[in-house]
């Protein structure tokens, strides 16, 4: 801390005017802070996230004094009615299968895009038919074989799983930061999942990685090639964003669906 701003030393120094922060998340355990610039940033009600080794939110800074607190939007989360939660999911599988046929479609899967095509229109309430399961089954057969499985110990499951923890921690930092709970899920709802809310909305941004990993050159190196998954730039709200600012509206605009009971303020971005 500097005069008022937040001194970021790095390669280069960058310098941030603290009032003008509302969040600061730190999302690397090699960051080291000072006490004066923490000190300074809770007098300013700025929110301050760590997370852990795996870039995923594992605490937060409260301030004894003044704090803007997020109960009032955990309130709201435990009042999410039932109804709106099932219109909500179903919006979410029905976009997340569209996806998934427009990525098939590409590849001139022609018989299995009309199959998830087929699977879009029979989407019930709350997805109570799992339409979601058995898109995934023909559209994972489609990209990876017939004889590809899920939970089958493979390379190409170890970077599917990888790239969907990257994105994944995107989610849960956002949803951390707009003050609500990833415990709480609309339709996931184990019990030994930190991040319940975070599956839930994921979902239709899945394909983003299936189709990363079936582009890759070399899947041995996924792990750096996966990084570059968030120089990707796609259409949402009629612009051009990269993934991480696209995530944030996304979550933004699921999160006011949610709260005022109108599934059509979901925004959902186009490739």
């Amino acid at each position: 801390m500097r005069l008022n701003y937040l001194i970021c030393r790095g390669e280069k120094e960058i310098k941030v005017f603290i009032p003008e922060i509302s969040t600061l998340i730190v999302e690397s355990t090699a960051v080291s802070l000072t006490a004066a610039l923490i000190s300074e940033l809770t007098k300013n009600k700025v929110k301050i996230i760590f997370c852990d080794e795996k870039h995923n939110p594992e605490s937060e800074l409260v301030s004894y004094y003044g704090s803007v607190s997020s109960s009032s939007n955990i309130r709201k989360q435990t009042l999410w009615d039932e109804k709106t939660k099932g219109e909500v999911w179903s919006d979410i599988v029905k976009q997340k299968i569209g996806n998934q046929m427009r990525l098939l479609q590409d590849l001139k899967c022609e018989e299995e895009s009309l199959l998830l095509k087929d699977y879009i229109n029979q989407v019930l309430f709350n997805d109570i038919t799992n339409r979601e399961g058995h898109a995934a089954k023909v559209y994972f057969n489609a990209l990876f074989g017939k004889g590809f499985a899920r939970r089958v110990d493979s390379q190409t499951n170890s970077a599917l799983n990888y790239g969907y923890s990257l994105i994944l921690s995107c989610f849960n930092r956002e949803i951390v930061k707009s003050g609500y709970l990833t415990q709480l899920g609309i339709w996931h709802k184990n019990e030994f999942n930190c991040f319940n809310l975070s599956y839930d909305f994921i979902e239709p941004y899945r394909i983003l990685v299936d189709r990363h990993v079936l582009n890759m050159c070399e899947i041995k190196n996924f792990k750096s090639e996966l990084l570059q998954i968030f120089n990707l730039q796609v259409k949402i709200e009629g612009k051009k964003q990269y993934l991480e600012n696209a995530i944030a509206i996304y979550c933004s605009s699921v999160i006011d669906a949610l709260n005022n009971g109108d599934v059509k303020l979901i925004k959902h971005y186009e490739l």
